[in-house]
Order: C-alpha cells, then sequence, then structure tokens
C-alpha cells in the first residue's frame, strides 16, 4: 500500500521538495565527477587510481540498491531523504579535508549512497503525488529538474573553478538547503509497505524496456557531456563554441520534457516512447551532416537531447503506473543501480569509438537509441 500526499498546497510543497531532491542528485554527480577526478590528477595519482576512486561510487549505488527497499519501509521516504542530503553534504565537505588521499576511497562510496538514495526515492516520491491523468507530465518535469542538477555541477565549476575547497562547500551548501526544504513540517511524504522480494533480478525481469530506457538515458547523457565537446573541436569547431553546443542540448534536454509529458497524458505511451526513440537515432545519424552548419548543429542537439531523455521520461511513467508501494521502490532501486552502469559505460564506448572515426560519437548514439527503439517494437507487453 502507497499513501500519497494530500492535493493541497502541501501537494505542491512536496512537488518543490522532490524536484529539489533531484536537482541534487544530478549536482551531486556532475559536480563531484569532474572535480573528484581532477583534484586526484593534481595530486598525483594515475589514471588507474582515478578509475578505482569512481568504481567506489558505483560499488555504493549497488550495495545501496540491494537493501534501500526494505530501509524504505522501516524508516520512511521523508527521514532517508534528509539522512542522504545530510550525508552528501557531510561527504564533499570531507574531501577537501582529508590529508590522506586513500581516505577518498570509502568517502566516494559513502557519496554513492547518498546519490543513490536521493534518485531512487525522488522518483518514488513524485510517482506516488501523480494521478493517472497527470502522471507524464510530473514525470516529465521530475527528468527536467534532474537535467537542470546535471548541468548546474559544470556551470558551477566554469564560474569558481575547480582549485581550492570552494566548490566542494558550495555542494554542501545546496545540499543543506535541500534538506531544509524538504525538512518542511508542512510536507506530507508517502509510506510504503515492505516489497516482497529484494532480489534485483526480480525488477529487472519485471521491467526490462524501462530498465534498458535508464541505460540509454545515463551512458548518452554522459558520453554526450564527456565528449560532445572534442567531438565538435575535433571537426572544426572552436572551444567556446562547442560548449554551447553541450549547453544547447542540456537546455532541449529540460525544456522539451514538459511538451512529451503532456503528450504522453494524450496518446498511447508505448508508442510515443517508440517515436521518440527513432527520431534520437534519426537525429544522431544527422549529426555528421549538420555539424558544418553551426544553426543547423545547434537546433538538431536541442531536438535531440529532448527526444532521447523524452524516452527515460515516458518509461518512468510506464513503470509509475504498472508498479506501486514496494514494488516500485524496488524497480526504482535498480534503476539507479543501471543508470550507474550506464554512466560508467556510455563514455567508454564513446571514447573507443572516437578513436575510430571522428563521428564516432553520433554512431554510438545513433546505435544505442536505434537498438532501442526495436526492443521497444519487439517487446510488445510490459515495461
Amino acid at each position: 500500500m502507497t499513501t500519497a500526499a494530500p492535493a493541497t498546497g502541501s501537494n505542491l510543497l512536496a512537488r518543490g521538495a522532490v524536484i529539489a531532491t533531484a536537482m541534487m542528485f544530478g549536482l551531486t554527480y556532475s559536480l563531484s565527477a569532474a572535480l573528484i577526478a581532477l583534484d586526484l590528477a593534481e595530486r598525483g595519482l594515475s589514471e588507474a587510481a582515478i578509475g578505482a576512486n569512481a568504481a567506489m561510487h558505483a560499488l555504493g549505488i549497488l550495495a545501496t540498491a540491494m537493501v534501500l527497499p526494505r530501509v524504505v519501509a522501516a524508516f520512511g521516504v521523508r527521514p532517508l531523504i534528509l539522512g542522504a542530503l545530510g550525508l552528501a553534504a557531510l561527504t564533499l565537505v570531507g574531501f577537501p579535508l582529508m590529508p590522506l588521499v586513500w581516505l577518498w576511497f570509502p568517502l566516494r562510496f559513502i557519496l554513492g549512497i547518498a546519490s543513490e538514495t536521493l534518485f531512487v526515492l525522488s522518483e518514488t516520491w513524485i510517482n506516488s503525488l501523480s494521478t493517472e491523468e497527470t502522471r507524464a507530465r510530473a514525470m516529465a518535469t521530475y527528468t527536467a529538474a534532474l537535467s537542470v542538477g546535471f548541468a548546474l555541477g559544470p556551470l558551477i565549476l566554469s564560474i569558481i573553478g575547480t582549485a581550492g575547497a570552494l566548490p566542494y562547500l558550495i555542494g554542501a551548501g545546496l545540499a543543506l538547503f535541500s534538506a531544509l526544504f524538504v525538512a518542511s513540517p508542512r510536507i506530507e511524504a508517502p509510506v510504503f509497505d515492505k516489497p516482497s522480494h529484494s532480489n534485483p533480478i526480480h525488477y529487472m525481469r519485471l521491467a526490462p524496456l524501462a530498465l534498458s530506457a535508464t541505460l540509454l538515458n545515463a551512458g548518452l547523457e554522459a558520453a554526450g557531456l564527456s565528449f560532445l565537446a572534442i567531438y565538435a573541436v575535433n571537426v572544426g569547431w572552436s572551444e567556446g563554441d562547442a560548449t554551447r553546443l553541450i549547453t544547447c542540448m542540456m537546455v532541449g534536454a529540460i525544456l522539451l520534457q514538459l511538451p512529451i509529458g503532456w503528450l504522453g497524458d494524450k496518446m498511447d505511451r508505448r508508442k510515443l516512447v517508440i517515436l521518440l526513440a527513432i527520431i534520437a537515432t534519426l537525429g544522431a545519424l544527422a549529426w555528421p551532416l549538420t555539424m558544418g552548419h553551426e544553426w543547423a548543429a545547434y537546433a538538431l542537439l536541442f531536438v535531440w537531447g529532448g527526444s532521447f531523455v523524452g524516452v527515460a521520461t515516458i518509461m518512468l511513467t510506464v513503470v509509475g503506473s504498472r508498479f506501486k508501494g514496494g514494488e516500485l521502490v524496488g524497480i526504482y532501486a535498480v534503476m539507479g543501480l543501471v543508470w550507474g552502469g550506464g554512466a560508467l559505460v556510455g563514455p567508454l564506448a564513446a571514447g573507443m569509438a572516437m578513436q575510430v572515426s571522428v563521428h564516432g560519437l553520433a554512431y554510438v548514439a545513433a546505435l544505442a537509441c536505434g537498438g532501442f527503439a526495436l526492443a521497444s517494437i519487439l517487446l510488445k507487453r510490459g515495461a
């Protein structure tokens, strides 16, 4: 059984709290990933050691995904979100204060725990606030907030730089500000029963297409943030224009979720997912044709960013329609696990492809989106 917040002013406050939590998940990941890697490199660590540190974040996600569904039933959504935001703040402050670099590895593991908790519980909470008639629009707002969080991390670093403790302190301060919002006594959080299963494989079998959409979204978003600017520079763009291309993609990923969510509440959602995946496939194939024409490339990346993120938006909506309570928490927990895997695999695949072809990023994106579109067509039922 799941109880949702009432449809009053407290409901609006709860939606605001969820949006703040989603943004903090995106910010925690996008700020820490680049910042910690650069910091470790300056301290003389090898690429292998930096990669091992990043893997600790993924291990924290894995450990949390295994136990979170039952922990939520025992402690509740809001206490866990507040704990995760506080933990994220303390961990971010801890990095620049730790004199021994090897202690950054357990800190990164703890940050992964906090990130997974924020990811899963914000998704579950926003779903509980939605009716079937408005679910797609609610999930569209949620994914837009995630994209804003992902964009904020690089923006903060571009403004203040990566030196010293200030970037970490800003991230910690934003986490604490979000915690104050979530802690408002006027906000009512949902309550979930204990799930019937704790094995992640059970949830993978329940929602393979939704998990594939999460893998697609995480992989391509991470690959785009890592390599889109490099791709543009390699084909003749200036660094400033290449950076603006990433911004254009992220703005599309944010703004286009609202009309996509509206469509998701008005038409067959599976057909919409297939349509968005096909648009994303064709758009990626068109990248090499437009990179010589600046405004055409901006327009294409704007639409492409919205369409491929829209796939995840609608699949989150489908999952929210089919599953409730502890089962929903379990599926979202595995989605967080898959998201971490996609964020690791996507840049790796894109980097290898770009060594083979200057347009390797575009081809990887087209192959991933096309494969998902085909899977959506062939898998006629289920999520």
